[in-house]
């Protein structure tokens, strides 16, 4: 017999959105939690996200509210969809209002502002006591809405934690896989965004698919190098957090990381780009945190230092992807298995 879960998805963003209503579909309660008092009545009574999923159906089990509380309340998972700016804010909310037998899933890919803590270490700080997972993936949440086969993965410390998501969020057309590697799923979610940037300032310029291969392959070689600092495993970079995400969002105008970096190729301030984007690109909160973690810990990581010259230090874009592209790499694969 199947077991029905009351659902609660913090944040109303476009992926927020599309994950309980797939979870809807599947037959479970969901309440959708955000802040516009707005939204969340024209969701109840359109059954629409106007806003960040106009035309998607929401499913009559999908039920939005602006009130945390409510939200959470008797819910044994909860999903958290919000900014890694306010990650933190909204989970230490939670231990007054859940149960410590709740799940809590991070869908978030980012890191904090003012340090360098994943989601997942803010999750365990804040609620030590509650099974603990992230998902993550190549999720662009218009083509999930659209029906678009997709797949995404849920790491967890705990296979019944892997196990339950997957039973809650599987379907024909949104696939969910497991991984016992927590901090490399996330590290891949939340790395991928810089680098989707420097791939849209590549397009901008023109560069050609040999060059955008070797932008990829080289992207992937310094995230799985520094992840393995923090105690990832490299292996993880193979699959769908790594490589799989990375590709989606260097290649796809979809990507809003991309779209920032295919503004900043054309010439437009980084100021004024953000100042029309509805929703946020988390690669560039991302990119100065990173450089400061990869600078301290002294893991090469050149892409990041040319994408953080062309946005802080004001270099020219194309003198710096130059000086990228022609630097030499001396070993192509740096974890061997023999």
């Amino acid at each position: 017999m199947t077991t029905r879960h009351t659902v609660a998805v913090l944040g109303g963003g476009s992926f927020g959105t599309v994950i309980g209503n797939i979870i809807a579909n599947n037959g479970h309660s969901v309440r959708l939690w955000l802040r516009n008092d707005g939204l969340a009545a024209t969701i109840n009574s359109s059954r629409e996200n106007s806003v960040y999923l106009p035309g998607y159906h929401l499913s009559d089990r999908l039920y939005a509210t602006t009130s945390l509380r409510e939200s959470v309340a008797d819910a044994d998972i909860v999903f958290v969809a919000v900014p890694g700016k306010s990650f933190r804010e909204v989970v230490q909310q939670l231990p007054r209002m859940i149960s410590g037998d709740s799940q809590v899933i991070s869908l978030t890919k980012g890191i904090e502002p003012g340090g360098f803590r994943l989601m997942s270490q803010i999750l365990r700080e804040e609620l030590p006591d509650n099974p603990l997972g992230v998902l993550s993936g190549p999720n662009l949440a218009s083509e999930i809405a659209l029906g678009h086969v997709s797949a995404s993965v849920i790491a967890s410390e705990s296979p019944s934690v892997t196990r339950c998501i997957h039973d809650l969020l599987h379907c024909e057309a949104f696939l969910i896989y497991a991984s016992d590697d927590m901090y490399g799923v996330e590290l891949g979610g939340a790395l991928k965004n810089v680098y989707a940037i420097l791939a849209g300032v590549g397009a901008a310029l023109g560069f050609g698919e040999n060059t955008q291969g070797m932008l990829l392959t080289r992207a992937l070689a310094e995230m799985s190098r520094f992840a393995v600092c923090l105690g990832a495993n490299p292996l993880t970079f193979l699959g769908l957090s790594g490589v799989g995400d990375l590709f989606v969002t260097c290649s796809s105008p979809l990507s809003r990381n991309y779209q920032v970096g295919l503004a900043l190729g054309k010439g437009r301030p980084l100021e004024d780009i953000l100042a029309t984007m509805d929703q946020v690109a988390e690669g560039i909160n991302t990119l100065g945190l990173l450089k400061r973690e990869a600078d301290s810990r002294g893991v090469p990581m050149p892409l990041v230092d040319g994408l953080h010259a062309i946005l802080y230090e004001h270099r020219e874009v194309e003198d710096v992807l130059t000086s990228i592209m022609h630097r030499e790499q001396a070993q192509d694969v740096e974890f061997v298995i023999r």
